[in-house]
């Protein structure tokens, strides 16, 4: 059911009898130079199509932009900051809190995103709600330990395919993915991680400074196919359905509550 197809009585009727409400968030992004810039929007609206076929949640409109502080050098990128996509699903929330969702199911697409969201789930408790956060990439590495990947590697490149092949270019995908260390003694191991003496320290720097094509990751995109996408993505899809029903019973207050 989504919330942009009901007439505002159809919605008042949801709200009187249910609390629960699926907002997925994305983001518009660099992901290799094979990979769409939508890739963190695609994902998520993908699955909340499969969602909508088995599960009666009120389904609300993607917030398509997210947090991309370091990779909005590339081209296409368009980023929100934390700050701003702070206030704009707050917003979100604070409309449908006041309408009766109590419980708000955020399905996100893009890791840079998770600090704004957990801020409102912060806020959200002390209104008398409960915020739950999805992060499918995250969650399906739980359910699959084959299926764990980096940004722009095998497994969202194979969430792609599975999507729709034709929005991979296949002729970008090759080589292997090189990092630029800082020095030659700290070496650059992820995002903002570098190695030194086998301890992990974290040095912010833009994405561009670091890959040279802009996707991290331990699985090369070569590894992805589009039978592993379709049956992530399904696996993913059942898990937050089956998920959702178990949300639809927590005790807020109990949960929620200061004393224990």
């Amino acid at each position: 059911m989504r919330l942009s197809n009901l007439t505002w009585p159809k919605a008042e009727e949801y709200f009187r009898a249910h609390d629960t409400v699926l907002i997925g968030i994305g983001s518009i992004e660099c992901h290799g130079r094979h990979m769409p810039l939508g890739t963190d929007t695609l994902i998520p609206d993908f699955l909340l199509d499969k969602i909508e076929q088995k599960s009666d949640v009120l389904i609300c409109p993607t917030i398509p932009y997210g947090a991309t502080e370091s990779l909005c050098d590339y081209p296409g990128t368009i980023n929100l900051g934390t700050e701003l996509l702070y206030q704009v699903l707050g917003r979100v929330c604070d409309s449908l809190f006041q309408h009766g969702a109590r419980r708000f199911v955020i399905l996100n697409g893009h890791g840079g995103n998770i600090k704004s969201i957990d801020r409102v789930g912060y806020d959200i408790q002390r209104k008398g709600g409960i915020l739950a956060e999805l992060n499918w990439w995250l969650m399906a590495w739980d359910m699959d330990p084959a299926w764990k990947g980096g940004h722009g590697g095998g497994e969202e490149t194979a969430a792609i395919l599975g999507i729709d092949p034709s929005l991979v270019d296949q002729s970008e995908v090759a080589g292997p993915m090189r990092l630029h260390d800082v020095s030659d003694t700290l070496k650059a191991t992820g995002f903002t991680s570098i190695d030194y003496k086998g301890v992990t320290v974290n040095i912010p720097r833009l994405t561009p400074s670091v890959t040279h094509n802009g996707w991290i990751g331990p699985d090369h995109p070569e590894t992805a196919t589009e039978e592993w996408g379709r049956k992530m993505l399904q696996t993913t899809a059942d898990y937050i359905v089956d998920f959702m029903e178990e949300f639809k019973k927590v005790d807020i207050a109990k949960a929620c509550g200061t004393e224990f």
